[in-house]
């Protein structure tokens, strides 16, 4: 077996092993783990009707942890040391967060909350705020979407790097459908990286015990 392919292969291995991990009061999608807000599925909505009760916007947010790491070289079994791996190195982890919003936008055509429909194009903001325990903010992002569909989701990066181990954050979000309202939310995000840890080394262990 080439090296390339031993590489390879313990890095997938280690993504199967961090996929469970990953996951706090969340649904791990595509390896990915994230919070949601409100919890639940994909359709899982808050919602606000304008005042005239003529149209409706529902909204929902997700956080994305972004864990990161680097790799280190790592020789092969006892019988064929040539063989080299490259496997994720505990002291390199950290947090890149990332942010999600999908939205949907209703319009009532004759009856108040009655029969809707979710046409045309729409302006829609979205912002989210990272705070630390003492509320200073650790990340920022704001978003001036035009023209969008009625329905929709955008993904945002948050360019900002999250140490490891560095206490409980919260995270404020807010989508906004300009001339009919804006939903918001909270939720608590732990930065503690034990759980990668445990699975760096419990894979590091399978990966000894299949070469010996």
């Amino acid at each position: 077996m080439k090296r390339t392919r031993m590489a390879a292969l313990a890095l997938a291995t280690t993504a199967a092993a961090l996929a469970p991990a990953l996951v706090q009061q969340a649904t791990a999608a595509d390896g990915t783990a994230y919070l949601q807000d409100p919890a639940g599925g994909e359709k899982t909505m808050k919602s606000m009707w304008t005042k005239d009760e003529m149209h409706k916007v529902e909204a929902q947010f997700r956080f994305h942890t972004g864990v990161q790491y680097e790799t280190v070289t790592r020789p092969g079994p006892s019988g064929a040391p040539d063989y080299e791996r490259q496997v994720p190195d505990p002291k390199t982890l950290a947090w890149q967060p990332s942010y999600e919003f999908a939205w949907a936008v209703s319009d009532s055509t004759l009856v108040k909350k009655a029969v809707t429909t979710k046409d045309g194009t729409h302006p829609i903001e979205v912002h989210a705020v990272l705070r630390t325990a003492k509320g200073a903010k650790a990340g920022e992002i704001r978003r001036k979407l035009d023209g969008k569909p009625a329905t929709g989701r955008e993904k945002v990066a948050g360019g900002k790097r999250i140490a490891c181990d560095t206490g409980e954050y919260t995270v404020e979000w807010s989508v906004t459908r300009s001339g009919y309202g804006t939903l918001t939310g909270t939720m608590r995000w732990n930065s503690s990286c034990e759980q990668h840890r445990k699975a760096f080394a419990e894979d590091h262990g399978k990966q000894g015990r299949q070469g010996e």
